[in-house]
């Protein structure tokens, strides 16, 4: 019998979730937030409690809502109802406000690797001028998004698939250089329990949001689940297993290559500089011990520099498309944001998002130096963004709750109190590391850390309000 070449092999899908899911990026932030080779525990730990459940549930809800295209607002609307789908496409959309906000830095960053080769450039630029840019550059992309257009998106995929071959090739030729290049002067890396066991301080505790927020996003790969070849129920749960093995041998051999770089002592005492830079100067190393000078260097900086443009472009429209689109959601939104232009662009949607990431930039013009910048915008989008997946253990409890009203071709254990047991615990370590990662010894980054997502999540609850109001007076107006 003749496979369906439309039909994805488990080994594909594997793939595309890992794509998603991971980049080098995560793992030298858990190398420079967590004290070198430490962050193997905490990664091996955050992989078996948290991320294994986490891939299971929702390829399980994709299974029970296959045809249902948007993702957790349909699974919430599906297992509950219209307002709180509203809410949960709300905070959706409202946790891209901070990553979009740090893109355009991000972005900055790269072009200045790729011009200057080299940190010192970058760095010594005031903040006034790198945030000033950075407006520039939202500015711009918000333009180009409203004009219904996104000359990059062809290439993102190209610049990501670019970028993990690259982190693969990092990996293989950082554990083959002692051979081919033994003068190297790379590092020993003791690897030694005590070594390796991390202290668990305040510090610490805090910057476990940092590893929540790098292994979410795999719910975006659920509406697959029903077009694999075979049975989903077999096929899927080889797929996780897979992607999760990659994710576990990146994270734990990367660090181990970085720490054949890195002293951590040395990224300690220069964080926010290690913190902007680790991922560059580790490939413009690499090169260097290969007599290859910057071509890994140049190379990952253009293909970052593709990928965030044309994330950025596509974290301006998609996710605002996904929310006002949306039938049930549109109702409890003022009717000024559901407003398009010419080009079927929501034109005030758009403004809403140039006036609050707008804030977010302006707010850090005086942040000593654009390093520090970087580092604020990833701790403070790892706070933000893992409070949309707790919608996610909140629509899987209802649907386990009511198991019987949603045939399903995957489950990811047949017990419902278990499976809501897991979802609950799932959800409290969400909660709890996100909320320690509120707490920060520099009060503007705390401040920024508390007031952002009550700014964001605040207006999320008036919406509603604002829409009957005007519901209200135009029925008014029509008696």
């Amino acid at each position: 019998m003749k496979k369906d070449s439309k039909k994805i092999t488990s080994l594909v899908l594997a793939f595309m979730c890992f794509s998603i899911l991971w980049s080098f990026g995560n793992v030298k932030n858990g190398y420079v937030f967590f004290n070198g080779t430490q962050v193997i525990v905490l990664w091996l730990f955050m992989f078996v409690f948290y991320l294994f459940p986490y891939a299971f549930m929702v390829g399980e809800l994709g299974s029970a809502f296959k045809d249902s295209g948007g993702g957790v607002t349909s699974w919430v609307q599906k297992t509950s109802n219209d307002k709180y789908a509203y809410y949960a496409g709300w905070m959706y959309w409202a946790v891209h406000i901070t990553y979009i906000a740090g893109m355009g830095s991000g972005a900055l960053k790269s072009l200045s690797w790729i011009v200057f080769q080299n940190a010192e450039k970058y760095d010594s630029i005031p903040s006034t001028i790198v945030q000033c840019t950075t407006l520039c550059v939202l500015l711009t992309f918000c333009f180009v998004a409203s004009r219904g257009l996104n000359p990059l998106k062809r290439l993102s995929s190209i610049a990501g698939t670019c970028c993990f071959v690259m982190s693969i090739m990092f990996i293989l030729l950082m554990f083959a250089a002692p051979v081919i290049n033994p003068h190297a002067g790379l590092l020993h890396v003791d690897l030694s329990w005590s070594a390796l066991m991390p202290k668990f301080t305040l510090k610490t505790l805090s910057n476990l949001s940092i590893l929540v927020f790098a292994v979410g996003g795999m719910e975006k790969v659920s509406p697959y689940i029903n077009d694999m070849e075979g049975d989903p129920a077999k096929e899927f749960p080889k797929s996780m297993l897979f992607a999760v093995g990659m994710v576990v041998v990146t994270a734990v051999f990367g660090t181990i290559a970085l720490g054949m770089m890195y002293d951590p002592a040395k990224v300690n005492a220069n964080f926010d500089s290690y913190f902007a830079n680790g991922t560059y100067w580790a490939f413009q190393k690499l090169g260097q011990y290969y007599g290859l000078g910057n071509l890994f260097l140049i190379i990952y900086a253009m293909s970052g520099l593709v990928g965030l443009s044309s994330t950025l472009v596509m974290s301006i429209d998609s996710p605002l498309r996904m929310l006002l689109d949306d039938p049930n959601a549109s109702r409890y939104i003022p009717r000024k944001l559901l407003k398009k232009n010419k080009y079927g662009s929501y034109i005030n949607g758009i403004k809403l998002i140039i006036v609050l990431c707008s804030t977010i930039i302006i707010s850090q013009i005086f942040v000593p130096g654009a390093a520090t910048v970087l580092k604020q915008l990833t701790k403070l989008n790892s706070i933000i963004e893992p409070f949309r997946y707790l919608w996610i253990f909140y629509a899987y409890i209802l649907l386990r709750k009511h198991s019987e009203k949603y045939p399903r071709k995957f489950m990811m254990v047949k017990n419902d109190k278990i499976a809501i047991l897991i979802a609950w615990w799932m959800g409290l370590v969400t909660l709890s590391c996100t909320l320690m990662g509120v707490y920060s010894e520099d009060p503007f980054q705390m401040g920024l850390n508390i007031v952002t997502p009550i700014v964001l999540f605040g207006l999320g609850l008036i919406f509603p309000m604002m829409r009957r109001a005007e519901d209200k007076k135009l029925a008014q107006i029509e008696k």
